[in-house]
């Protein structure tokens, strides 16, 4: 017997009783998942004229992502949008650059303090890297998530300390850190925070602060992920050190990665930061990168965006998720070919072990969340047997599911450590910060955060959650809305529109890829796939062309297949064992409307 939280419930129950429960009840929140499609308004005479240089096809694209006249499309095309701001402009950093340039001169131990995801680790490797070549004694130190959770932590500014630091600099962590921050003044370190997160109603004390979400902060570019703002940090040093041999640009390659691992919106500069890595990435010169993409398959030459965030991201953040990131960081920044090698066969070993037990856990943190004969405003699953490193996935799956804010976490001796994820009409961290009197240390963003309580406090703060939740959802209709870009009939997809879809590359969170819908097509067959059938492949034709067409997650639907269905797709190249086809890749399906 094993003790479980189930709402605000301490209860016992058999983990293999609650697996094996029936799970029809789950399906009644289906009819509330039906998705609404929402099409883009037809580009307006005036728009079609401004971009008469362009095919039909990509003026309704730049149209639908505000760009009417020509040149502003020719600037987004060329990933030119605000690439050339000047990083003196984001308020601590010159405070910031007088402290460290001091720390060089005078050889003081300085230690980047990162986090073990993938923005973290990638910005720990950009910073340390950075200060290195330009001569400072420094060291990373990147927290254990099961032994010290997320952000600064006292004893480990404790023990740094006492290890002789001097100057600590927080990568994508910190701007909630009070208490520890009063900590590191107290012990004598000269604290400088470089983060991202949401700023909280009042700042820690440090020598300098770089966070471009802060009040009266002059910087242009708001959503900057945390290796982005290292990267700034590094780029007003090597300004400060003219003529030294360190070139921030050869650390594009990481800033492209970490910030599309973080979902950060791919618009803006964090458009061109990614554009400019990716072509680093595809002539790797980080044997790394080069290592980890061999043993993902995925050929350099050809990596994009979704690469990152759903092959290369995960397979770094395994490291963290389910031991020491150090094992990430030292991926990226070894030189040694076999040390990489072996380091990104455990990665990806350590991935295909992540999945399994994501799985495993969402399985059950949806019997747990899912309470039966009630319409919940916001899903919670708090278990011993949970991994506090993949909890954050979980709630992912549970959000993606029934669209709800979720709350996932473990239960482990004296505290539940959870990860949050949330919907576009419910700000997580707002609601967070109502309940900041209860929680040990949290933080995040409006769709993402996590927090760590003391057990016997959970249940005063899902009740308080809930209440929370119902004020702001009730009456809501929650349902998500997929957004296409056009609809077009199946005969007008042609090999040459994925040339126009190129241009629009990176694609991604805030940037998304472009979305078609086509009606009234026969479904000529299909069949499900995947180790757990999870998965739907498919023919359909209009009557005069067939496609096949991927819907990944969908298998659920092969058993009661229309003969015509509406599909909302992207329109891609699928590329398979050496062999390149055209696809639909399927984003939702329903009957045909006729």
């Amino acid at each position: 017997m094993i003790t479980v939280f189930i709402g605000v419930v301490n209860v016992s129950a058999d983990k293999a009783g609650i697996i094996k429960r029936d799970r029809n009840h789950l399906l009644r929140m289906q009819p509330m998942l039906e998705k609404h499609w929402q099409i883009a308004a037809k580009i307006s005479a005036e728009a079609d004229a401004n971009l008469g240089k362009y095919p039909p096809f990509l003026r309704q694209i730049l149209f639908n992502r505000g760009y009417a006249d020509e040149a502003a499309a020719t600037r987004f095309l060329a990933g030119l949008s605000l690439e050339e701001q000047d990083p003196l402009q984001l308020s601590g950093m010159p405070a910031a650059v007088e402290r460290l340039a001091h720390a060089i001169h005078s050889g003081e131990h300085v230690v980047v303090y990162g986090d073990y995801d993938a923005d973290g680790v990638t910005a720990t490797a950009l910073l340390v890297e950075c200060l290195r070549a330009l001569g400072a004694n420094v060291r990373p130190y990147i927290p254990d998530r099961f032994e010290e959770g997320y952000g600064l932590n006292t004893a480990a500014l404790q023990q740094l300390a006492e290890e002789g630091a001097q100057v600590v600099v927080t990568v994508d962590c910190g701007i909630r850190a009070l208490e520890e921050a009063a900590a590191a003044q107290a012990l004598g370190l000269d604290l400088i925070i470089t983060d991202h997160h949401s700023v909280g109603p009042e700042l820690p004390t440090a020598v300098a602060i770089i966070n471009s979400k802060l009040p009266g902060d002059e910087y242009p570019e708001k959503m900057l992920a945390g290796v982005g703002t290292a990267y700034k940090l590094a780029q007003a040093l090597a300004t400060h050190f003219e003529g030294s041999a360190y070139d921030p640009q050869s650390a594009l390659d990481l800033v492209a990665v970490g910030t599309v691992a973080d979902l950060v919106p791919l618009t803006g500069e964090n458009r061109w930061l990614v554009r400019q890595g990716l072509r680093r990435l595809q002539q790797p010169a980080r044997q790394g990168f080069m290592s980890l993409m061999g043993v993902a398959g995925i050929k350099p030459n050809k990596v994009t965006a979704g690469d990152i965030g759903f092959v290369l991201g995960p397979r770094l953040n395994a490291a963290g998720r389910l031991d020491s990131a150090l094992e990430a960081y030292k991926l990226l920044t070894t030189r040694d070919v076999f040390e990489a090698g072996k380091l990104a066969q455990d990665l990806d070993n350590r991935n295909r072990e992540r999945q399994r037990m994501t799985r495993e856990m969402a399985e059950l943190a949806e019997e747990l969340a899912i309470r039966e004969g009630e319409d919940q405003r916001l899903l919670t699953a708090v278990h011993a047997d949970f991994n506090s490193g993949v909890v954050g996935l979980v709630a992912s799956r549970l959000t993606e599911n029934y669209y709800r804010p979720a709350i996932v976490g473990q239960h482990e001796g004296d505290y539940v450590r959870a990860s949050c994820r949330s919907i576009a009409e419910f700000h997580i961290t707002d609601a967070l910060q109502e309940c900041a009197d209860y929680f040990e240390n949290f933080g995040g963003h409006a769709a993402a955060a996590g927090f760590t309580v003391r057990a016997e406090r959970w249940p005063e703060v899902e009740t308080r959650l809930q209440a929370i939740a119902s004020e702001q959802l009730d009456g809501l209709d929650l349902r998500p809305t997929l957004h296409a870009d056009l609809e077009i009939p199946l005969v007008d997809l042609k090999a040459d529109l994925l040339n126009q879809l190129a241009l629009l590359e990176p694609t991604g969170y805030g940037n998304p890829g472009i979305k078609l819908v086509s009606r009234n097509l026969e479904v000529r067959s299909h069949r499900t796939v995947g180790k757990d059938s999870s998965h739907l492949k498919l023919a359909v034709s209009d009557g005069w062309v067939t496609y096949d067409a991927i819907a990944f997650r969908l298998g659920h639907l092969a058993q009661d297949m229309p003969k015509k269905v509406d599909l909302l797709y992207q329109f891609e190249m699928n590329e398979f064992n050496g062999r390149q086809s055209l696809q639909l890749n399927v984003r939702d399906l329903k009957p045909a409307a006729g």
